[in-house]
């Protein structure tokens, strides 16, 4: 049996698991992430919690498949990370790992890690193809064609969440672009959709006296039989459906996986996207499932050890 360490690096935590080869998590933990001097301690901080892993097992080295990191940003070619949160450009992640180890490293972006694990041992698994959408402050994704990232010329593959969905659209998005999918379908697109709906409508709706409209009351209000709500998450859902048909036409995977905090709103979510998906996807594409992530925020940890097989 061989092992190896999965490392999902986050702005504020870094998730750490020890793992077989097989897919089981033999243990995992937390480190706070030191992003102090341009985030320069990050690599050293990291090697010495593997180092003190190692030292309570008593696998030989040879037992050890490598470390394998996701990252919040890019991980170039010649093993040099860059990411904006982290103060990072191009620093020589890859090489400070191994030279603290001894082992192999293997990285890459922490969206497509995630992918990677939920096409591993998560809600993709059994499947040769998955493109992942995660629905959060933003909406992100991976997309996994024949057990392999796609990434793209620019590493911009699976950037899901800035596909143009409205052209009409005055306001900008984050990226500097307006219309895109991210403004409708995340979180934060769905309080402002239910911000916008309760201010424009006289309806009444559960939604008026709930504190904090954001996208979990969104969808409780949804189950509890609420009208406007259920307009409102019909509205994120379209636009969902939308972008996801637009997904399939591309790349035709065989499974399409949400994940991502507002994901949590479960079934009632996967039967409304489903329906208007249907509305918009190709023929041949119309009866791709989509289903729920089943990793949650280990994702990250299982796809970065899933890279070093």
């Amino acid at each position: 049996m061989k092992y190896g360490y999965g490392v999902d690096l986050g702005g504020t935590t870094v998730k750490l698991g020890l793992f077989t080869e097989d897919g089981r998590m033999i243990d995992k933990w937390e480190i706070d992430t030191d992003i102090s001097g341009n985030g320069r301690n990050i690599p050293g901080d990291i090697g010495r919690s593997v180092l003190a892993d190692m030292q309570k097992h008593t696998f030989q080295k040879s037992d050890y498949l490598g470390i394998g990191i996701g990252i919040p940003g890019q991980l170039w070619e010649d093993g040099t990370a860059s990411a904006v949160n982290l103060g990072w450009d191009h620093q020589p992640l890859v090489s400070e790992l191994q030279e603290l180890t001894g082992l192999r490293v293997a990285g890459d972006n922490d969206a497509n890690t995630a992918a990677m694990g939920e096409y591993w041992m998560g809600g993709g698994k059994g499947y040769r193809s998955l493109v992942l959408v995660t629905l959060g402050t933003g909406v992100g994704g991976g997309i996994i064609i024949d057990g392999k990232c796609l990434r793209g010329a620019h590493m911009a593959g699976g950037e899901i969440g800035h596909m143009p969905v409205n052209p009409t659209e005055t306001r900008q998005c984050g990226c500097g672009n307006r219309g895109c999918l991210e403004q409708y379908a995340s979180a934060t697109g769905a309080a402002r959709l239910a911000m916008e709906a309760l201010a424009s409508s006289p309806e009444p709706s559960t939604l008026r006296s709930a504190g904090k409209v954001d996208a979990k009351a969104l969808w409780d209000a949804v189950k509890t039989g609420d009208c406007l709500a259920a307009e409102i998450a019909g509205t994120f859902c379209d636009y969902l459906g939308r972008g996801l048909a637009m997904i399939s036409s591309t790349v035709d995977p065989e499974v399409l996986v949400l994940g991502g905090g507002v994901s949590r709103a479960g079934q009632v979510l996967i039967d409304m996207v489903t329906e208007k998906y249907k509305k918009y996807a190709f023929n041949a594409c119309k009866n791709t499932p989509i289903v729920l992530a089943e990793l949650g925020n280990d994702a990250g940890m299982y796809g970065s050890m899933a890279n070093l097989l």
